[in-house]
């Protein structure tokens, strides 16, 4: 069994014993749900795979790697969520659709499998095929398709900034297989700029954690820019000792958004605070090496009541970033291609106004939590449960699409 390698703050025992609790939930089919009996998407049970690699649990690894192979559509995409081996959100997520490039290319830096990476290339060229098919005239990425074929215009810093480092992942594989899409080029430059140059194209999420420190992990921003940008939010999200808010509202630390955050210091030159996060929450980990997902430090309580298998796979994730392993290789990207800055071209099929998006709008699910929300005070919506239901396209949104870039960019090379 491979060590894991770790971070002063964890052994790389204890790292093995979350590597198995992770494991332990694993279903027979390879799916790996939140918690036992929960539900399973793309994302966070790749996240889990690549933690389960990093342990040295490869069998199951490689079962999570055939679930994901048979659950994929004939598009490209994955339901949103399966619980006990049933679809139940049908409609796609890109962000989720996107991660199998980043999840494959950690998993080449870590093994050097070439079999692996010829056997997934079909996988993720379906996958982000459609996911450029989802971006927008002015190069951001909507969030979500439907079962009906049509995207809901409305785009996500996270998820964009997520599947920004995704597009490069599998430009890189492309490489090393020997074949890149021109569109996937085309496509990286234009929703980089997207990122960089014009925030009002992004649904304003700024309650939440996550859209504070991800253009950081996603290679938005790195450096001064990165550092500024962490600096600038600090005191909103960080409570020393315990972690960071998942949202800035609410009395509630969580163990996965500490964890990234602390990838996201690391990659801007900032270890010791990125350590220091990554030992700060430890308060949450249980006897059997899992974490709990959260705490709501007003109530002194678990919140929710569940050890979700994302929160262990962020703390292996963490560790081995601050240890310099492939996971730091994989999100410091420099090797990864950067894509073209050139204008997005729109699709030949596409006329004025007739690109694939709905006229409404349906917020995320951010890793939405219990129905009982301990949380906050009576009457609040739980912090990590979808705010609202579909809205109005903004006038601007609906003027994006059917007009394409407004900038008057000559490029998308970002500053």
């Amino acid at each position: 069994m491979r060590s894991v390698e770790s971070a002063p703050v964890l052994t790389p025992e204890a790292l093995t014993a979350t590597a198995t609790a992770i494991a332990a939930v694993q279903e027979p089919d390879g799916a790996i749900p939140w918690y036992p009996g929960g539900h399973t998407d793309p994302w966070d049970h790749l996240e889990c795979a690549m933690a389960l690699d990093l342990g040295g649990l490869v069998d199951a690894a490689d079962a999570a790697w055939a679930w994901l192979r048979r659950n994929q559509r004939a598009d490209g995409s994955w339901a949103t969520s399966h619980v006990a081996g049933a679809v139940k959100e049908d409609f796609a997520d890109s962000n989720q659709c996107a991660y199998v490039a980043t999840a494959a290319w950690h998993r080449w830096l870590l093994t050097g499998d070439r079999a692996f990476a010829a056997g997934i290339w079909p996988v993720v060229r379906r996958a982000l095929d459609l996911v450029v098919d989802m971006q927008a005239p002015s190069g951001q990425i909507w969030w979500a398709r439907g079962s009906d074929g049509v995207d809901y215009p409305e785009s996500l810093l996270t998820g964009c900034s997520s599947t920004l480092h995704s597009l490069r992942c599998g430009m890189a594989l492309a490489a090393l297989v020997g074949e890149v899409p021109p569109a996937w080029e085309r496509a990286t430059g234009a929703l980089h700029h997207a990122l960089v140059a014009h925030p009002e194209y992004f649904a304003p999420r700024d309650r939440w954690s996550m859209d504070w420190y991800y253009p950081v992990i996603g290679g938005v921003l790195r450096r001064s820019a990165g550092r500024a940008r962490l600096a600038a939010r600090w005191d909103d999200f960080v409570v020393d000792g315990l972690g960071i808010r998942c949202v800035d509202d609410e009395p509630w630390v969580t163990g996965a958004e500490t964890c990234e955050l602390a990838i996201a210091l690391h990659l801007v030159g900032e270890t010791a605070a990125a350590a220091k996060l990554v030992a700060d929450m430890q308060h949450l980990r249980h006897d059997d090496g899992g974490y709990w997902t959260g705490w709501q430090f007003a109530n002194r309580t678990f919140w929710p009541v569940e050890r979700s298998t994302w929160t262990a796979a962020a703390v292996i994730l963490a560790a081995d970033t601050l240890a310099g392993g492939v996971t730091e290789t994989l999100f410091r990207g420099d090797d990864l291609p950067a894509g073209l800055h050139r204008p997005l071209v729109r699709r030949a099929d596409a006329g004025a106004g007739a690109d694939r998006s709905r006229g409404e709008a349906r917020p995320p699910q951010q890793r939405p939590a219990s129905d009982s929300d301990p949380l906050g005070a009576p009457g609040s919506a739980s912090p990590a449960a979808p705010e609202g239901g579909p809205v109005p396209a903004t006038a601007a949104t609906a003027a994006m699409a059917a007009t394409g870039p407004a900038c008057g960019c000559q490029s998308v090379d970002a500053a």
